[in-house]
């Protein structure tokens, strides 16, 4: 069973790499993608998936370093300021100069967030479209409804949405809005960050409802797993994150777990 992991972050402490200027809270320790690889040969990790972290915010340097020393291993979801009137261009850059094969936005669920709504952001989504690039989304629930709008106007844009959008765990329609995307046939799911919206301790079984309606909806077929590692260490561990999906889902036969251990992210990073 192939294991590919479609979320990771990498960062260093390196003054070639300097942190984002608005960036309060650097991260001590560093996460390189050699550490990454030590990880992934002591866990029989095939590839990884790149994620642009946000202590960097739009500078995606380092994450295509690694991906330049690492062909075989990695492929790169970027970021860019999709307040900029360069955002397309900038996407545009990272993809020819450096390799990467995506672009992630972070959309709030208040006001802040509300540039996610504006006609502005259409160049970056045509962008993605001319690129054949996916579209990665953060979000939570509140702002799926926005997300509905664009991919119904991008309907040939392959859309993810990372961690579920952060379900609640209570009550029967906690990941309603991200439900109503699956009568869509591009866009695809990381059902990654369980730990995140959990009340529990591992192995998170207030998660295993919504995952299960998760998996109804959009099939295995259209969910991937992910570690997010390093930040999962602190809580379940590379380990756990992983055993999660292999033993923990019961409702998942051995032909779902390939999919979302490997089959799903390959029809969004075919890697080299």
């Amino acid at each position: 069973m192939r294991i590919i992991d479609p979320h990771v972050h990498v960062w260093v402490n390196d003054p070639a790499y300097p942190w984002a200027p608005d960036n309060q809270n650097p991260p001590a320790e560093d996460a390189s993608c050699e550490q990454l690889l030590e990880q992934m040969a002591r866990h029989g990790t095939e590839k990884t998936v790149l994620v642009q972290v946000i202590h960097y915010k739009w500078d995606n340097r380092y994450a295509g370093a690694c991906l330049k020393k690492y062909p075989d291993r990695f492929e790169g979801v970027c970021r860019v300021d999709p307040e900029s009137p360069a955002a397309a261009d900038d996407l545009s850059r990272w993809v020819e100069e450096y390799g990467f094969r995506g672009v992630r936005l972070s959309p709030g669920a208040g006001p802040e967030g509300d540039w996610f709504t504006r006609p502005g952001l259409d160049a970056l989504w045509r962008r993605t479209r001319e690129l054949k690039v996916p579209m990665c989304i953060l979000t939570v629930q509140e702002r799926l409804p926005d997300l509905e709008r664009w991919i119904r106007k991008y309907e040939d844009v392959q859309v993810c949405v990372d961690h579920m959008a952060r379900p609640s765990v209570e009550g029967a329609d906690g990941a309603g809005n991200l439900l109503q995307l699956a009568q869509y046939p591009q866009v695809y799911v990381k059902i990654s960050g369980a730990w995140a919206v959990s009340r529990e301790s591992y192995p998170y079984r207030d998660t295993h409802a919504v995952v299960g309606q998760v998996y109804d909806a959009f099939g295995p077929e259209r969910l991937m797993w992910g570690t997010d590692w390093p930040l999962v260490e602190q809580k379940c561990g590379y380990s756990g994150a992983l055993d999660l999906v292999r033993s923990e889902l019961g409702f998942l036969s051995d032909a779902d777990r390939e999919w979302i251990l490997g089959r799903t992210v390959l029809r969004l990073w075919p890697f080299a």
